[in-house]
């Protein structure tokens, strides 16, 4: 194994931890990875309280089955924010489904195009919290405050040439949404995208 395959010691620590049953390991994770959690799942969902049980969910699974993680496989982070996607995306299918049963508006195909498009939209959001801050910035003052490269890189006091490459690279990272296999994204879980 080269060292670039090496898991992060935390990671790895955590993971054991959680397996011996270690409480404060549960708390630590949650105070570490709440907010990522409970911004996907709102992301995907839409509704705050769906959200709220979907985070509840993904720390009682972290809990109760920490073996399900593998500290060779992908950083915890990323592991966290699959569990988190699907079992959100899994949730809104059902709930879909469910409103369809009962008469309401739509079709499956409209379904399946709401689930597609929310699954997007978080694997697009865990990309942009998870790059490297150099490109987060740089797509930030690009995107939110409509800035160009030039005006981008003074603000960043970067050159030009490194606040185009920034950019580039930040860009082809959120080009990987709508990729369900692309390296460093959270992979699918029950079904989505």
């Amino acid at each position: 194994m080269t060292q670039r395959d090496v898991p992060p010691h935390w990671d790895r620590t955590m993971q054991q931890r959680l397996a011996r049953g270690e409480a404060a390991a549960l708390g630590e994770l949650y105070d570490r990875f709440a907010s990522l959690v409970h911004g996907l799942a709102h992301r995907v969902l839409g509704d705050e309280d769906a959200a709220d049980t979907v985070t509840r969910d993904v720390f009682a699974h972290a809990w109760e089955h920490p073996d399900t993680y593998d500290p060779q496989r992908e950083p915890l982070r990323t592991w966290i924010a699959a569990l988190t996607r699907g079992l959100a995306v899994d949730r809104l299918r059902t709930a879909g489904a469910a409103a369809l049963a009962r008469g309401g508006a739509g079709s499956a195909e409209d379904l399946e195009h709401q689930v597609r498009h929310a699954s997007v939209a978080a694997r697009a959001d865990y990309i942009v919290h998870a790059m490297p801050v150099p490109l987060r910035s740089a797509l930030e003052l690009a995107y939110f405050q409509r800035r160009d490269y030039q005006q981008t890189a003074a603000d960043l006091g970067v050159t030009e040439d490194e606040a185009r490459r920034r950019l580039r690279l930040g860009l082809q990272l959120l080009a990987t949404a709508h990729d369900t296999e692309a390296p460093g994204a959270p992979p699918g879980i029950g079904g989505a995208a």
